[in-house]
Order: structure tokens, then sequence, then C-alpha cells
């Protein structure tokens, strides 16, 4: 019975959502500044994750397939599929569900112990426009953009790990990249980006906007929306791939 309450909760919360996401008026200036938080604040991070995720798949396939039969391009066509395909996409998702995610969930909570959100609506403020529609379209909208400077990030620390150990050069990995490149694995990838957006966000606001029990209760919200948001990337992976593959 629990978890039918909190499926009819966090259902609810998003069909109010839903309705309210034509008052552009009203969460106008938050949705830019989340777009900040969201995107422009996450990309170091998300260079540091993309450039140390290539490097490392280039070295590892290098090392399993060394062979004389083994043509140095196939190392590039796997490290830039498996990249596009799946891990700018999740690790990247996974990396910010525990700093966006974290981050709202912690914001939202800290504002209904400390009852500002009743506040807001005993002033006649629609709360749920004005802090929770404009947090999950700004993981809608930026981790598309998020998706695409990891996988230009991992492919460059691909190309300059095989390039500084010796391993890989640089034109047979970016033959192989191109040899076996699809916009498909492009597109799967930014369709799994704007899910796990969703996905992210909408946990993590849903966590944050019902959260009790004053520090403590903000802080197991704050838990919860990362775990959360971790599972369900990874399962809603798992049905995308299922279904689009």
């Amino acid at each position: 019975m629990r978890v039918f309450k909190e499926l009819g909760k966090y259902s609810s919360l998003l069909y109010q959502g839903l309705r309210s996401s034509t008052e552009f008026s009203t969460y106008r200036k938050n949705l830019f500044q989340e777009l900040v938080k969201v995107g422009y604040d996450s990309v170091p991070i998300i260079i540091l994750v993309g450039i140390f995720t290539g490097s490392v798949m280039t070295l590892q396939s290098a090392y399993q397939l060394e062979s004389a039969f083994i043509p140095l391009s196939t190392i590039g066509a796997i490290v830039s599929q498996s990249i596009l395909i799946e891990l700018a996409a999740v690790i990247s998702g996974l990396v910010l569900a525990g700093k966006v995610g974290a981050r709202v969930a912690t914001e939202l909570g800290t504002m209904r112990v400390s009852e500002q959100i009743d506040a807001l609506e005993s002033m006649g403020f629609n709360s749920v426009s004005f802090l929770v529609v404009p947090r999950v379209l700004a993981g809608i909208l930026m981790f598309p953009v998020i998706y695409i400077v990891a996988s230009v990030c991992g492919l460059a620390g691909g190309v300059a790990a095989g390039y500084f150990s010796g391993q890989v050069p640089p034109a047979d990995f970016l033959e192989g990249a191109r040899m076996y490149f699809y916009p498909w694995d492009v597109a799967f990838g930014v369709v799994k980006s704007f899910v796990f957006g969703f996905i992210i966000t909408s946990i993590a606001c849903y966590k944050g906007y019902f959260a009790t029990g004053g520090a403590e209760g903000v802080g197991n919200s704050t838990t919860q929306a990362t775990v959360l948001g971790c599972i369900y990337i990874l399962l809603a992976d798992f049905i995308l791939a299922a279904l689009l593959l």
C-alpha cells in the first residue's frame, strides 16, 4: 500500500506540474537560474568524467584486443560506439543524480521543513509552478547538452590516451570511429539523456517537496532522491535499449 501511495503522490505532483507549465511568467526567472545550475555548473565535472571514461575505455580495449590480426581502428570503433550509445549518457546521469538530484532535493526539503513553501502558498503563489516546474524543465533541456559535452570529451580522451600511451595512433582511432559511426547512436543517446534528466529532477523534486521531519528528514529525502535516481536511470536504460535498439 505504501508503494501505491508514493506512486500516487508522485503522479499527482507531475500532473500539477504539467498543468502549471503554462504559467511561464511564474517560473521564468527560476528556469533561467536552474538552467545555469543544472547545465553550466555541471560542465567541469562532466568534462572530467568524459575524458577519463574515454581514456580508460581506450586503454582497456587496447589491452584486451592486443593481436596482430585485429586492426587498431577496431579500438576506435568500440570506444566511440560505447561512449555514444551507453557511457556518456549513463555515467553522466549517475554523476548528476548525486550532484543535481541531491541539490534539488535538499533545496526543496529545506524549504518544506522551514515552512517556506507554505508561506509561498499562503501568499497566493503556485508552489509547484514556482519551484518544481523550472527544475524539471531544466533537467530535460540541459541533460542532452551535457550528454553532447560528455561524448565529445570522451572521444577526445580516447584519442589522447591512445596517442600518449603509444598503443593507438589518432589516425587509426578516428578511422574506426568514422567507419562505424551511425547517426542513430547519437539520437539514441540524446533520447536517453532527455529521459534521465526527467527522472533525476522529477524524483528529486518529489522527495524534497514532500520532505518531513526537520534536518534528519531532509537528509533522508536527499539520500533517497540520489539512490532512486540512480536505480531508475539503470532501469530506464535497460527499457530504452530493449525498445529502441
